[in-house]
């Protein structure tokens, strides 16, 4: 699958929100522009003051880092000021067919501003990502098997197990109590999981790196166009970036391209129409 051919790609617009402690803005712009969309990088300061901030684009990314220092929790301040100067704004983007992805801290944010599981209209938290099992934070490569079931559009046409770095110390998925976990099992709305040596998903460190429970390291909205996890595709755009690149290479299975690129391009090829 060749991700940077992507028809229709040069009209897609996509805005990565920037600042308070965000630092993965270069990777992911590198990682839109590479498979051809138009990308504006822009402080969130900037965007919120700004109403018509959203206009225009197709998707917005809510990247990495340590948003106002993870202080509270992680993404928890940020939430709650998008909540309260741009929560209708991103709902009146979703409701307009926009497409919204939230990497690591990214992921922590939508899910602590109610933007996912996305199960009924508004804004209301139902899930949340705490400190991870094994406390401190862990720095490494982990596998994910995807569920080809999935409504998500960023991982329509991935493989059936990738890998991607992973880096975090709070990422285990919890739940309200009741049926909500068994909801989004049954509809498919966990797109990824930590999987073992053999692609199934697993709850086993380090395998998974948080202890989140049935591996869970991702959840998409039911329409499948807002999507967080927790590792990070735009870290892995080349083939060289894996750790055993040069072993894939001697065995022939080296990629033509990172596989986090191919998620990302996911996303622009569902606006494009691809």
């Amino acid at each position: 699958m060749n991700a940077l051919k992507i028809d229709g790609a040069a009209d897609v617009r996509a805005l990565v929100l920037t600042g308070y402690g965000l630092n993965c803005e270069a990777e992911t712009c590198a990682a839109l522009q590479t498979v051809g969309a138009r990308v504006t990088a822009r402080h969130v300061a900037d965007a919120i003051a700004d109403a018509d901030a959203l206009a225009g684009f197709q998707l917005v990314v809510f990247i990495g880092g340590f948003s106002f220092g993870d202080h509270i929790a992680s993404g928890r301040v940020f939430a709650n000021r998008l909540r309260f100067k741009m929560g209708e704004r991103l709902l009146r983007h979703v409701g307009d067919g926009g497409l919204v992805l939230g990497i690591c801290n990214g992921f922590q944010t939508i899910v602590k501003l109610g933007l996912l599981p996305g199960l009924e209209p508004g804004l209301a938290q139902r899930v949340s990502l705490v400190m991870n099992d094994r406390l401190g934070y862990w720095d490494a490569w982990v596998r994910l098997a995807v569920d080809r079931a999935s409504p998500c559009v960023f991982t329509r046409a991935l493989p059936p197990v990738i890998e991607l770095p992973s880096r975090h110390g709070e990422g285990k998925l919890v739940f309200e109590e009741g049926p909500l976990r068994q909801v989004l099992e049954d509809r498919h709305l966990i797109p990824v999981r930590y999987a073992d040596e053999a692609g199934a998903a697993t709850e086993r460190w380090p395998d998974n790196p948080d202890g989140s429970p049935g591996g869970i390291a991702g959840l998409c909205d039911p329409s499948g166009r807002v999507f967080g996890l927790m590792p990070h595709p735009e870290a892995y755009l080349y083939p060289e970036n894996h750790p055993r690149w040069i072993a894939q290479r001697e065995a022939g299975t080296l990629p033509e391209h990172g596989l986090g690129l191919h998620l990302l391009a996911g996303g622009v090829r569902a606006i494009a129409g691809g």
